[in-house]
């Protein structure tokens, strides 16, 4: 898709959209899925600086800024939604992508209490936070928005490893059920995407930081329909939800998952 397309094309023509967790992975392709369908402006939030600020610049700084933001600071993202809002004068989308994961494979017999704190920090709670300030700056403004968390086939799901990871996306499964109900008088839309296995830097780094060869060919053994998931699949479900083409839509939790395959 390209500048020269003609507007009807362009599902979220004139909107204004934050990508949290925007520098890499589903973020950075979602980011760029964003501009491709007309966002006037796309602000990718996230802590890793240099990545975050390559990705603005190569899409282009006449429409996607970087914002350094630890989603685990509320103040950081309230700064971050007012910046936003004070620059381009409204915010239509929140995408609440930020997350973390812990590597190795912790159950509730081994689990580092520490290391839980933390990753709920990013998971859970940054993403309470993320929707929050969205949500209250749009009813402010009374614009029909969208927020769009980034969940996991395993917030719907036990498993046997990985249970702060799993803990940490059924709460974000809760968060979207309730804010969805809470928002909808206001016109404001909340809803979860859940991939399946993707091969993004996030699940290398679960997989024991592998090269990017052998997580493909993991990735591909945890779905039933054939090929590899990749971020643009989810990158497509993100933009019909925040594009007007979903305005009905709410409280939902969209799997893209290729039917998830649990490994053995």
């Amino acid at each position: 898709m390209t500048d020269c397309q003609p507007i009807a094309n362009k599902k979220l023509h004139g909107k204004v959209a934050i990508v949290t967790g925007g520098a890499s992975g589903i973020g950075e392709a979602t980011a760029r899925r964003f501009s491709d369908h007309g966002a006037r402006a796309v602000v990718i939030a996230d802590i890793q600086d240099e990545k975050g600020q390559n990705v603005a610049a190569s899409i282009g700084p006449d429409r996607c800024t970087y914002i350094h933001c630890d989603v685990t600071d509320e103040d950081q993202v309230k700064s971050l939604v007012e910046t936003t809002v004070r620059t381009y004068g409204r915010l239509d989308v929140m995408f609440s992508n930020a997350g973390t994961t812990t590597p190795g494979s912790q159950t509730v017999l081994d689990l580092d209490m520490s290391a839980l704190d933390e990753l709920i920090a990013v998971n859970a709670r940054g993403m309470v936070a993320c929707v929050k300030h969205a949500a209250r700056e749009m009813k402010e403004r009374g614009t029909r928005g969208s927020v769009i968390c980034t969940g996991s086939v395993m917030a719907t799901r036990g498993f046997d490893v990985g249970t702060d990871y799993v803990m940490s996306k059924h709460a974000v499964l809760g968060l979207v059920r309730s804010a969805s109900l809470q928002l909808a008088g206001d016109g404001i839309r909340v809803n979860c995407v859940s991939p399946g296995t993707v091969g993004t830097p996030l699940v290398r780094r679960r997989l024991g930081a592998v090269e990017m060869e052998e997580v493909e060919k993991v990735v591909e053994t945890r779905s039933m329909l054939k090929g590899v998931l990749r971020e643009n699949h989810v990158a497509d479900t993100v933009s019909f939800l925040a594009s007007d083409e979903s305005e009905f839509v709410t409280g939902h939790d969209f799997v893209v998952d290729g039917l998830f395959v649990p490994p053995r």
